[in-house]
């Protein structure tokens, strides 16, 4: 006696399926325009640099505080300066470049529960599929600078950290502020990831922990203190195909 349990029928009627089949085809169009919008808007912003942190930070936390003055002197120094565009470590980013001498960039992502755009934005744009919004985090920055956060953080640290460890895109500063806060995530790293042989223990290399706000931007102009921050006509090729 057979007794495997029969799966049920995977497939919505003929007439669903081909409905739902022409919005996925139209859909293409949509995240396309997403993609060529964002593009031109924000081809002008370079030299920039993009940080992240937790949405959910008041203004009175000591984060905000840091995360305001790391882009205050980064938008001095001349780097636009992009964040999440919303509440919390988001918004002081944005408050401390806003203030400063260069754009404050907002990508901003459309929420079931909506984020509340904040209001310190020289540029905003607004995105309804995360991946391409992570795209355009990665393809105009000349580094990385992360602030402590939740998930939505931890997904761009290391959607970074694989980007550039399988030269996906070129090699930049990935920055973590407040040592305290990432010490247990490191010692994971190496006590596990490395012990294990999950990654290589010089891809630790890709990461500096920097906690005072001059100090990131220190670091940064020395990383390209002597190739300069124009990408080469290979790095170009990788962004093009990011």
């Amino acid at each position: 006696m057979n007794l495997k349990k029969k799966l049920p029928h995977p497939f919505a009627p003929e007439s669903v399926e081909r409905s739902w089949s022409a919005r996925e085809s139209w859909r293409v169009f949509g995240i396309m325009s997403e993609f060529v919008e964002a593009t031109e808007r924000l081809s002008a912003i370079r030299p920039a640099v993009s940080i992240f942190g937790s949405a959910r930070i008041p203004p009175d936390h000591a984060y905000y505080m840091l995360a305001e003055a790391i882009a205050r002197q980064l938008s001095d120094a001349g780097f636009s300066v992009i964040s999440g565009g919303g509440p919390g470590i988001m918004e002081a980013v944005n408050k401390g470049a806003f203030f400063g001498k260069s754009p404050s960039v907002g990508l901003n992502i459309q929420l079931p529960h909506e984020q509340q755009a904040n209001p310190y934005q020289d540029v905003s744009q607004t995105f309804r599929h995360f991946f391409a919004r992570k795209v355009m985090f990665v393809k105009f920055a000349l580094a990385y600078v992360v602030l402590p956060g939740g998930f939505g953080t931890l997904d761009e640290l290391m959607e970074a950290l694989t980007l550039v460890q399988t030269g996906k895109t070129r090699k930049i500063p990935i920055i973590l502020v407040h040592a305290p806060f990432w010490k247990g995530m490191l010692d994971w790293f190496r006590e596990t990831l490395v012990a294990e042989g999950m990654i290589d223990p010089k891809d630790l290399d890709l990461i500096r922990i920097i906690d005072e706000p001059a100090a990131v931007v220190d670091a940064i102009f020395t990383y390209y203190e002597k190739r300069g921050f124009e990408p080469s006509a290979a790095e170009r090729e990788i962004q093009l195909n990011l």
